[in-house]
């Protein structure tokens, strides 16, 4: 599966500190200590709908990471997973009366379109779960092998108590597990299971369902299995840094988690686990199920500029819960005007401690807001009377534009 055309990214002057970043697992700011290339697995989409704004927050988050990496001096490896066969993606297709792989090639499409509007730096690694299918089916062998493996019916099952470090990556005590693990496709009370918490790795054939065959008969992966799987073979063991949405925590990745270090015992999935928040609309946050859903596609097609959408989602902390309002899409169309301003004088306030600045601040946990901030003062210095009139840089807006672009992914 291929990705979106890669941007231009500019080279600045100066190099970034090293990037330190907020970890899931140890609830402590780390910095991150790439050994060789910086490597980043953050899970994708399941492609049954159009990318609304809350996928657009986290993949424009780790887009910071990415950025931060590279401003830093790192190459970067980047994988991403498409989970283009799935319970969601198989009912919507249904429900509307359309071939499943057709639905998954354009909502995939319709993905890309977003990513590349938005100006997110692409995967190196874009795996969809059914080409992964051969490396699923080598990881399950290995987990059988290790006895983590059995069967309920036609389904294959991984055993959480095979890993002695299950539950470090969220921290979640079992009566949490147990009680979320139902809202989010987890299956504690079906008969024959040895633990409740187990996770399917093998999902027997259903009539009506596509299948693929398997040394366990017809099937198809589990959500959990895909990932562990693309990661490990795209990235290796122990990469930098798994990333995803804070509804990642349990049970996704700390089922990921669990096949690997079963598959590879002493070598940890993930160096370190980082997870953005969620964004609401109307209140509650944005699902399918409450319809209450904004897409990046709508916005673009009303001429909404994308680099407006971007800075209204740089607005908040990668980390945060927010709500989005229309008066935020609407306050950053007017900002980035103002910007635009100041880039086309030329000249203005000095630029090179905001360069200096706002690397820092992003280098320190994703701080966009506070780099926004930063960008923010230089423009009122510039267009300011008092700030005219110190303009000694001469170079400050092409500086400021450069900056904009590599550390924020504003191109103006």
């Amino acid at each position: 599966m291929h990705a979106w055309p890669a941007p231009e990214f500019p080279s600045l002057p100066v190099t970034g500190p090293e990037v330190a970043l907020h970890d899931t697992a140890t609830g402590r700011l780390v910095t991150t200590t790439p050994e060789g290339a910086a490597r980043l697995y953050v899970c994708g989409i399941t492609p049954y709908d159009a990318t609304h704004l809350g996928h657009a927050a986290t993949y424009v988050g780790f887009d910071l990471l990415n950025r931060a990496w590279r401003n830093a001096g790192h190459e970067v490896v980047y994988a991403q997973n498409v989970t283009d066969v799935d319970d969601p993606l198989l009912e919507r297709a249904t429900k509307v009366g359309i071939d499943w792989v057709e639905l998954a090639e354009r909502e995939t499409e319709l993905f890309r379109q977003d990513m590349t509007a938005l100006r997110v730096l692409p995967p190196d690694h874009y795996t969809g779960a059914v080409e992964s299918i051969p490396l699923v089916i080598e990881l399950i062998q290995k987990l059988e092998a290790a006895g983590a493996v059995y069967q309920v019916e036609t389904d294959l099952y991984f055993s959480v108590t095979a890993d002695p470090a299950f539950g470090e990556e969220s921290g979640f005590p079992r009566e949490q597990m147990l009680e979320i693990y139902p809202e989010r496709g987890g299956d504690p009370d079906r008969p024959g299971k040895r633990d409740p918490l187990d996770c399917v790795v093998w999902r027997g054939e259903r009539p009506g369902e596509p299948s693929w065959p398997s040394p366990w008969g017809p099937g198809r992966p589990g959500w959990h299995i895909e990932c562990a799987a693309i990661a490990r073979t795209q990235l290796g063991g122990g990469f930098d840094v798994q990333g995803g949405g804070s509804d990642l925590v349990f049970p996704h990745h700390e089922m990921c988690a669990g096949h690997a270090h079963v598959a590879d015992p002493g070598t940890p999935f993930a160096r370190m686990y980082a997870h953005a928040g969620m964004v609401a609309y109307d209140g509650e946050k944005m699902s399918k199920s409450k319809g209450n859903l904004v897409f990046v596609s709508a916005l673009r097609n009303s001429d909404i500029d994308p680099m407006a959408i971007r800075l209204a989602l740089l607005r908040h902390h990668y980390r945060s819960d927010w709500e989005w309002t229309d008066e935020q899409l609407f306050d950053a169309v007017d900002t980035l005007g103002q910007w635009r301003k100041a880039l086309a004088l030329g000249r203005g306030a000095p630029a090179e401690p905001v360069v200096e600045d706002v690397l820092g601040v992003l280098a320190s946990d994703l701080d966009a807001p506070a780099a926004v901030e930063l960008v923010q003062d230089w423009v009122d210095a510039t267009l300011g009377t008092d700030g005219l009139a110190d303009a000694s840089d001469p170079h400050a807006a092409a500086s400021i534009g450069v900056l904009l672009d590599a550390a924020l992914g504003l191109q103006l």
